[in-house]
């Protein structure tokens, strides 16, 4: 299945003129530990599947659906059966803010069971196959069908999550405007992630005391603020490092680290390798520029 795999990043070969690439995955094969820039769907249709992402293993069962962000190191396992495998670019389909704050929200994986999502689980699969089956037929308009079932699933799970962030308010805020101030609040950092954004600046944003605030955001997001932000300005810095004329240094000032270290060292954290790395994995920098980077991350203590 994994048909370019330069050192961990996998270079999807979609089917022509789309950006999907969708299995009937029966084959018992050994998918080493990868990373892409779509997002993938997985669901078991006969046996279980046993993967590992950001080394946590999971095992699914039939009909359990496991939903894997951008960028998020994985390893499929080999297993005898049957699953199928959705792999789609979000952007610039539903290059839209609420897409983008569920990603956030959901990051690196989310796993939908008809235990954890007794209230949409079913519409979830009902989706999943018919994503199937309308890749599988192939009819005229097929990939603007998928990407709109695309966006019904993600829109599912932002509601879920956003009746059950409900549960934890208090009976003096309404939920209805609760979830509505915290969608605002994420759509201003994702705007200002690269500005000096402090937490007594995004709560004084919201109206709310820091101590509420800070309280509040992390049962809506699942996200303490500031990593929050960071996932934020790492997905920016991805972005800019496909520019090769920007040195590492660059980037990280761009996507709104104060340092170089701290830029590389959140940079390892939630992607397992440097800038430079991640950069050479998409495209070969210049030798002068890679030694440039390499050497400003040594210097920085981290490579």
């Amino acid at each position: 299945m994994i048909e370019n795999l330069n050192g961990t990043h996998e270079t999807v070969n979609y089917r022509e003129n789309t950006n999907l690439r969708i299995y009937d995955n029966v084959q018992y094969e050994d998918y080493p530990t990868h990373w892409h820039s779509p997002i993938e769907i997985i669901m078991p249709i006969r046996n279980t599947y046993k993967l590992e992402y950001s080394d946590i293993p999971v095992t699914l069962r039939e009909g359990d659906i496991i939903i894997l962000c951008p960028g998020v190191l994985h390893h499929l396992y080999p297993a005898e059966g049957q699953r199928y495998i959705i792999q789609a670019e979000i952007n610039p389909a539903l290059n839209l803010r609420e897409i983008d704050s569920i990603l956030t929200i959901i990051q690196p994986a989310l796993l939908i069971t008809p235990e954890r999502f007794p209230d949409s689980y079913e519409q979830i699969r009902t989706i999943v196959n018919q994503i199937m089956k309308e890749y599988k037929e192939g009819i005229p308009f097929f990939e603007a069908s998928i990407y709109s079932m695309l966006a019904r699933l993600l829109v599912l799970i932002g509601r879920g999550h956003a009746d059950a962030a409900q549960r934890f308010v208090t009976d003096d805020i309404r939920q209805r405007k609760y979830v509505e101030k915290f969608m605002t609040v994420c759509s201003y950092i994702d705007e200002h992630c690269t500005e000096n954004l402090t937490l007594d600046d995004v709560a004084e944003f919201s109206g709310f005391s820091k101590y509420h605030f800070t309280r509040l955001f992390r049962q809506f997001t699942g996200f303490t603020f500031y990593r929050y932000l960071n996932q934020k300005r790492i997905a920016k810095a991805e972005r800019i490092l496909a520019d090769p004329s920007l040195s590492v240094t660059d980037v990280a000032m761009a996507s709104g680290f104060s340092s170089m270290s701290a830029f590389i060292r959140m940079f390892k954290i939630m992607k397992g390798c440097t800038p430079s790395e991640f950069r050479k994995m998409y495209r070969p920098a210049s030798r002068n520029q890679e030694s440039w980077d390499s050497i400003r991350e040594n210097a920085a203590g981290i490579s």
